[in-house]
């Protein structure tokens, strides 16, 4: 076993200095793939409820104010003659607001509906035999559909920025059907879904631009170093002690941002844009 003056960056014990105790044996999933995209969906069909596409149908303006992902569906398939390549099938569930306006004068109705994006990426995901089982897990030894260990795939993403929003009549080429959707994703929205748009019926199209990671990973047993154990040095906050409010309104740091805004400059460093 290494001596105990080994270091690593990182890793302070509680006198204030690095120092390796041990080596320990610990199981965790190791990326073995990933990729990043950076996609722009451009002319997503948005789909409304019944009450929201009459709504739509009598708004003479729709500006698009926001998206946001709901949800994502993830399935992992191996790929024919490329052993431990992986397909990674991503369904994208998105939220999006409009504000509708009957007239370029009146007060605007919120509505909001549902886009959906798939894509798919190949990614080495490497290759298992050995089949894990834990203690208290219920399994069907004869089913199908247990083709095998497979890796497991992690797709990270953030809320879409909204590039561009149009509307058009509908028509064969810009509304195609909705298609089932799962109950948790139809609990998102009030009313129910129309399966097909009624002929002069409006049909909303946006563009979206999203960020997203996808990785292939597999659960493995690594020796790493270890320092010392995590003991929170934080005390537990029993309540926020609505009998002393101005205490409370201490623990609020000073919102020095609202106060002084970025310029131009700060922003643009920020955000490394690029000429």
């Amino acid at each position: 076993m290494p001596e105990a003056n080994a270091t690593a960056a990182g890793a302070v014990s509680a006198t204030g200095t690095n120092r390796f105790k041990e080596a320990v044996c610990i199981e965790a999933g190791r990326i073995f793939d990933s990729c990043s995209d950076k996609d722009c969906l451009e002319d997503l069909q948005v789909y409304f409820t019944v009450q929201g596409q009459s709504v739509i149908d009598q708004s003479s303006l729709i500006k698009c104010k926001s998206a946001e992902v709901l949800d994502v569906y993830i399935t992992v398939e191996p790929v024919p003659f490329n052993k431990g390549f992986y397909a990674v099938d991503v369904t994208f569930y998105f939220r999006i607001s409009f504000s509708a306006y009957a007239s370029p004068v009146s007060t605007p109705v919120n509505v909001r509906g549902l886009a959906i994006h798939s894509k798919k990426v190949i990614l080495f995901g490497s290759e298992g035999n050995v089949k894990t089982f834990f203690s208290g897990e219920r399994r069907v030894p004869c089913d199908p559909s247990n083709i095998g260990p497979l890796p497991t795939a992690a797709v990270k993403a953030v809320d879409p920025i909204t590039l561009g929003c149009r509307v058009t009549e509908s028509t064969p080429m810009y509304s195609e059907p909705l298609g089932p959707i799962q109950e948790e994703i139809a609990a998102c929205f009030e009313g129910d879904y129309i399966s097909s748009a009624e002929p002069g019926a409006k049909t909303v199209l946006v563009t979206l631009g999203l960020f997203t990671i996808v990785t292939l990973e597999r659960s493995v047993q690594l020796m790493i170093p270890t320092y010392d154990y995590c003991v929170p040095e934080k005390d537990c906050l029993t309540s926020m002690n609505p009998e002393d409010p101005c205490e409370m309104f201490k623990r609020i740091k000073f919102p020095v941002n609202d106060f002084f805004p970025e310029n131009l400059n700060d922003m643009s460093s920020a955000q490394g844009c690029e000429e």
